[in-house]
């Protein structure tokens, strides 16, 4: 049945409503049914885009082929008119405007620089991946193709990170943090605002960025203070630029919750401080070995008169340990211990399985390994070593004994990673 006038009339209303062509191209229409861009200009713009075709073959490629030209009066379409909607914000007659004023060379290079300025833009709030972008011309080449709205979501995503990172850079200063210990250590830009906002609560007179220990003692001090609304108020350092509060005040929430659990006596805070754990891969804390040695000496030295000099590691520990004092190899001895096998700090893939299957048979008696700790490992970490090995206990105990897992699988997979299984 032929369609009728009406069914005519809405789909031609329907196709208008759509229209493909590029910015560039409604901005030079509508100009010219205006009045805005006379004859004499619209020569001068059909001149100048076959020298801009050229120059931008040559940039990226060969001027003498003909896909390459092909491509580059893409590129110069999608330039101008991504720069004409940026600068206008989509207004024909002010793009007409430009238009009129400007050569099409400058209002391609007008859109090149803007994409120039979003590729040097970070794209990681990573600080060791800062410098490790890909080639300037591979990246121009293929942002000179995208959309505006493409352009727009890019510019907005790198605007957020840049921000990020500026305010991590105005959180180390003010404890004297260098930047090239953000880019060693591989931090995250997010992860320090997120310190930088504990340390306001937990430690506001600290001078220095904490490594685990000092970080650990400063929230047990706090811990012994009465727990109050104001205890996990979040507040804006004092100083930071109006420019960056934005940025900070959308870790709030994260750290927030944080708060509460490291001021709840109930949380055990050696396994937060646990390089892999979950909590330390939203903050950032110092790798610091010597400043936690120092740690360690000066809690001995504020011992009082009276007390006890804390137990040495016996020879049993010593000679079983033999230096492999890593969590992963202390776990394996732990678990050693509560499963009544040979205590080993490392276990083959096939010692593995068999201490599985011991576990899964004779049951697991996790009090041998916290009296194996108490009797036999230095006194100063009897605390984080049973804190280390209840933490372990309350997500592996499970796995290890299930009998659903027939073939060993999730028992073995966990053994890889939390302790030391090699070949």
């Amino acid at each position: 049945m032929p369609p009728n006038d009406d069914m005519t009339e809405t789909t031609s209303s329907a196709l208008q409503l759509h229209d493909a062509r590029p910015f560039f191209e409604k901005a030079l229409v509508h100009g010219v049914q205006h009045g805005i861009i006379d004859r004499e200009r619209l020569a001068a713009l059909h001149a100048d885009a076959p020298k801009g075709m050229v120059q931008i073959a040559r940039y990226f490629g060969s001027e003498f082929l003909r896909p390459e030209l092909e491509k580059a009066r893409d590129r110069i379409v999608n330039l101008i008119s991504l720069h004409l909607l940026e600068t206008t914000d989509a207004d024909l007659a002010k793009a007409a405007v430009l238009l009129r004023d400007h050569s099409l060379l400058s209002r391609s290079k007008a859109g090149s620089d803007m994409l120039r300025r979003l590729i040097a833009m970070p794209e990681s709030s990573n600080f060791g991946m800062a410098g490790l972008a890909d080639a300037d011309v591979p990246l121009l080449g293929l942002w000179s193709l995208r959309t505006h709205a493409e352009y727009r979501s890019e510019l907005e995503r790198r605007s957020r990170i840049a921000a990020a990172i500026d305010a991590a850079l105005w959180m180390a200063e003010q404890y004297d943090l260098d930047p090239d210990t953000l880019q060693e250590s591989g931090a995250d830009a997010e992860a320090v605002i997120r310190t930088g906002l504990l340390l306001q609560v937990l430690a506001p007179r600290a001078a220095d960025w904490p490594h685990p220990g000092a970080f650990e003692k400063a929230v047990n001090a706090q811990r012994k203070k009465p727990l109050s609304a104001d205890a996990v108020a979040l507040r804006l350092p004092a100083g930071l630029p109006g420019a960056l509060r934005e940025v900070v005040q959308a870790e709030y929430g994260t750290v927030r919750a944080d708060l509460r659990k490291l001021l709840d006596p109930a949380t055990v805070l050696r396994p937060l401080m646990r390089p892999t754990s979950a909590f330390r891969s939203r903050y950032f804390l110092l790798d610091d070995p010597l400043a936690e040695v120092d740690d360690y000496h000066r809690s001995l030295d504020e011992l009082d008169a009276g007390e006890e000099l804390l137990q040495p590691a016996s020879k049993t520990w010593t000679k079983t340990v033999q230096g492999n004092d890593d969590e992963h190899s202390l776990l394996t001895l732990f678990l050693c211990v509560a499963a009544g096998a040979p205590k080993k700090t490392l276990l083959t893939e096939k010692t593995a399985a068999s201490l599985v299957r011991k576990l899964r048979k004779s049951g697991l008696d996790a009090a041998l390994a916290t009296g194996f700790i108490r009797e036999h490992a230095p006194g100063a970490r009897h605390a984080d070593y049973i804190a280390l090995w209840h933490s372990f206990l309350q997500d592996a105990q499970r796995t290890l004994l299930s009998d659903m897992d027939y073939q060993l699988h999730d028992a073995l997979a966990l053994l890889r990673r939390e302790c030391n299984v090699g070949a």
